[in-house]
């Protein structure tokens, strides 16, 4: 069990003690005693199960493990290695400095997975302070305890940082003595510990009581006579520990807290601008609390006489001009609240800085229930459907606001939301970045290419998700909808996706719990899917084509939010490994966003017309044979089919301006592709074919992967016959993706989270150059219609039948492509065999198909063997 959330990082040990005053707990009889809470923070290692450990994310521990090939269990066996006398222990007890653990440690993982083993991982998972997060049961457990006086202490395992402090993710000032294992060269279990606590405290063992989830904790402190609660849950203690004192350990009003110090507000002004707003007339003091959410506006609960409020107001410094707009909050809520959207009822907008330090609005405190986690827990598969339907239907009545009829007309710009929040999220990124991150260069280049070209125009929320609805707790009813902070005008499109964030994320995502792993079926939820679905058909509207597009922008703007949190987290880090893992977090939601982006590229394939093997004439020299239509062979009759949809595989199309409308698409998009990412790359490619790494892909090459499934280019060669829905690429006819790679061929050298000079004129002037620029048309032209002719009786009559063909053009082609290739070398002169120019690297491989595929002895065997046996 934790006092933290489960990203926390340390043992904590509580000591409460009340003994100096008069209260009877049900347990002692009257004796004065004192409390003791040990929350251990890490779930248990065997065999040692007071080591304790929690999985920071699946990201840097299991899933690390999985997607480094490092044996399940490796970390944990290496954290329990050597018991008392171990580097985990020996480091808890300062015995070790951090280097030395992690050198010990990385030792002990490599023996045990028989693999040189980073561990920097594991010194993030210790250090990072900004993953530290308290359970609020526990935070209000404490300060209700000592808003009686009573006495709290603080017991930790921890260690030392690099910079020789001792790390202790807390505030410190809510306990009155810390014990820290580090400082003192003791840990848990040992009773010397629990002693020297005590001492501190000047509390006898019978006067404390000890809340701990761990067996021998449990035992040691037991074993010194102090009393002890066994925690399997928070809340379950707490409850427990009530019981005990006889007074409630919770605030009446859910996820609230007593005011932070730097938040506190004048409390005498304030109450006097609520009586005389609300004619308040009664005597009483003003209760206030602070919300744990709404950190970038801060939220305070109010009690006034009968009425209770919320505040919510800017917060102090100096701000962005259109940051923390509060005012356009109380604006929205106010129109929406008058439409029938369920918000909270608005009271008063003030903008007199001297109430409470800056401007704010009040709204009437409504009372429900609300979720942090998507998943529901204890709830029945009924009920979470019932959730998700009212909050998919909360959504709809957002963006189903007449704008003219509610005033908000002017709210935000009509149109061209996306390509706005795009520009804007590109330029909040580039002005954080503090490293390359692939996939969030590709989507920086990607997004602004595939925007929708029809966007609708409605109020969006901007931040809507589970946590920002406030439920009814037993018909499960949306009753207010929260936190408007980003809304404005724009595509609601965007707001549905936004929403759907968690389906793709791990459960134990440490920003927000996810349902990328659960089982949405059974547990009653809908599938992102699904949930869309939901959407159109509430607004009566069909589905949208390009989901992923906005599935890949929600992802990226995330990505691009956690870089700024991640730079400003940054100052005070412990050691670089530190940040570089905190880091993860950014290229983690960035690898998601391209997943959706190479997912729409696919999709373009999916909406051009199917090219289904339809019915074809033949050339009288394809020597017709009818074969069974069979995956990977291409079957033909004798009709005539003209549709242009299928052109190209009617006819031999000798040019790309005769292929057909969706392949001239894919044709022009390939032409695209090259100039822009292809040629651009071709002297660092040619760079690395000459380097020593010429062996290894080159990270560029792999680059331009991920860019041209995101662009729907991948798999270009697979042939309609064996993919004939087209899931995996592009369903072309050979004649078609003879002239795709006719493209592909091409070259720019060939103008050289004209350039030359000799004899006193341009080389391109001399005749001999002339002829050989000529000769060398000529026989491209001829292998090229060559090449066309074999895939068109491939395509209408099938590979048997175009044998032939393929034989002369496997025989032509490469020597055609020498003979050229030594031309262009001969027009270059020296350079052309240097590594300045790709000639001699084309000529190689020139060269090498001339036996790569056959050699060409066996070839004109086939040939002629084949006229032979034709001429009998």
């Amino acid at each position: 069990m934790s006092l933290f959330s489960w990203r926390s990082k340390a043992e904590i040990l509580y000591f409460l003690n009340f003994s100096e005053f008069q209260i009877e707990p049900t347990w002692h009889h009257g004796e004065t005693t004192g409390i003791c809470m040990v929350i251990p923070l890490f779930p248990k290692l065997q065999p040692f199960d007071h080591i304790l450990f929690h999985l920071l994310n699946v990201l840097l521990l299991v899933e690390w493990e999985v997607r480094n090939h490092i044996p399940s269990g490796t970390v944990l066996k290496a954290l329990s290695s050597g018991g008392e006398n171990g580097p985990w222990m020996k480091f808890m007890r300062a015995e070790i400095t951090i280097e030395d653990f992690l050198q010990e440690f990385r030792k002990l993982c490599s023996e045990i997975s028989k693999t040189d083993m980073s561990v920097d991982f594991f010194s993030f998972l210790l250090t990072n302070e900004q993953v530290v997060k308290q359970f609020p049961v526990m935070t209000e457990a404490i300060t209700q305890i000592r808003a009686k006086g009573l006495q709290t202490a603080l017991l930790s395992n921890n260690f030392f940082l690099p910079n020789g402090k001792s790390f202790l993710p807390l505030d410190r000032k809510q306990f009155d003595v810390v014990v820290e294992s580090c400082l003192e060269g003791i840990c848990k279990p040992d009773p010397r510990i629990y002693k020297l606590c005590l001492e501190r405290l000047g509390r006898k063992p019978s006067e404390c009581i000890l809340l701990e989830d761990l067996g021998p904790n449990l035992k040691a402190a037991a074993s010194l006579g102090i009393h002890t609660i066994k925690v399997n849950d928070p809340e379950t203690a707490v409850k427990e520990l009530k019981t005990l004192l006889g007074f409630t350990l919770r605030t009446v009003v859910p996820n609230t807290r007593p005011v932070r110090k730097t938040m506190e507000i004048p409390k005498d002004s304030l109450e006097k601008y609520l009586r005389d707003l609300l004619g308040i007339q009664t005597t009483g003091p003003l209760e206030l609390l602070q919300f744990d959410h709404g950190q970038s506006n801060p939220t305070y609960y109010i009690k006034l006489a009968n009425q209770q409020m919320v505040l919510r107001k800017k917060p102090p410094g100096t701000l962005l001009p259109s940051a923390h707009a509060v005012e356009r909050e109380f604006r929205i809520m106010k129109a929406l609240k008058n439409a029938g959207v369920p918000v909270p009822k608005v009271l008063d907008l003030c903008e007199d800085s001297r109430i409470v330090g800056t401007p704010f609005y009040v709204m009437e405190y409504c009372s429900g229930l609300t979720y942090k986690d998507p998943s529901l827990p204890g709830l029945e598969p009924s009920q979470r459907q019932a959730i998700y339907t009212a909050m998919n239907r909360v959504l709809c009545k957002i963006h189903s606001v007449d704008l003219k009829a509610t005033g908000l007309e002017d709210y935000g710009k009509h149109g061209d939301y996306i390509t706005r929040q795009v520009q804007t999220w590109i330029k909040q990124y580039r002005a954080t970045e503090t490293s390359t991150i692939p996939a969030m260069e590709r989507l920086i280049e990607w997004l602004p290419l595939h925007l929708p070209s029809q966007q609708r125009t409605t109020v969006v929320h901007g931040d809507f998700r589970l946590d920002n609805l406030l439920f009814h707790p037993e018909t499960n009813e949306v009753l207010a909808v929260l936190d408007w902070e980003l809304s404005t005008l724009g595509d609601p499109l965007a707001d549905v996706a936004y929403s759907c964030l968690a389906h793709y994320l791990p459960s134990s995502f440490p920003i927000q719990p996810g349902l990328g792993d659960c089982d949405l079926t059974k547990l009653g939820i809908p599938t992102a899917e699904e949930y869309f679905r939901m959407y159109c058909l509430h607004m009566g509207i069909p589905p949208t084509e390009n989901w992923n597009f906005y599935m890949a922008f929600s992802f990226f703007r995330i990505a691009a939010i956690l870089q700024g949190v991640y730079k400003r987290s940054l100052t005070g880090q412990a050691s670089s490994a530190t940040a570089e893992q905190s880091g993860k977090l950014t290229e983690f939601m960035s690898n998601l966003a391209w997943d959706f982006a190479v997912k729409e590229g696919f999709r373009v394939f999916k909406e051009m017309p199917p090219t289904k093997p339809l019915t074809r004439s033949h050339h009288m020299w394809a020597r017709p044979q009818f074969l069974p239509r069979t995956l990977g062979r291409r079957s033909y009759v004798t009709s005539t089919d003209s549709s242009p949809a299928h052109a190209s595989k009617g006819a031999l199309v000798f040019s790309p301006e005769g292929l057909s409308p969706p392949v001239r698409e894919v044709y022009q998009r390939l032409k695209q592709f090259i100039e822009r990412h292809v040629y651009p790359a071709e002297p660092e490619l040619q760079s690395h074919q000459a380097s020593a790494e010429r062996w290894t892909p080159s990270p560029l090459v792999e680059d331009l992967k991920e860019k041209a499934k995101a662009e729907g280019l991948w798999n270009l060669f697979l042939p309609i016959e064996t993919d004939p829905e087209r899931k995996y690429g592009a369903g072309l006819t050979n004649v078609e993706y003879a002239h795709l790679c006719e493209l592909m061929g091409t070259s720019l050298y060939a103008p050289e989270a004209k350039s030359r000079v000799a004899f006193g004129k341009p080389l391109v002037e001399q005749g001999t150059i002339l002829a050989d620029i000529a000769q060398s048309r000529v026989e491209i032209e001829q292998a090229r219609l060559l090449v066309l002719k074999a895939a068109h009786v491939m395509d209408v009559a099938g590979n048997k039948a175009a044998a032939l063909d393929i034989a002369m053009i496997k025989m032509v082609a490469p020597s055609m492509a020498s003979r050229v290739i030594d031309r262009a070398i001969q027009a270059f002169g020296a350079a052309g065999l240097s590594n300045d120019f790709p000639l001699a690297q084309f000529f190689a491989g020139a060269r090498a198909l001339r036996f790569a595929d056959g050699p060409d002895e066996v070839h004109r065997a086939a040939v002629a063997k084949m006229e032979l046996k034709h001429g009998l």
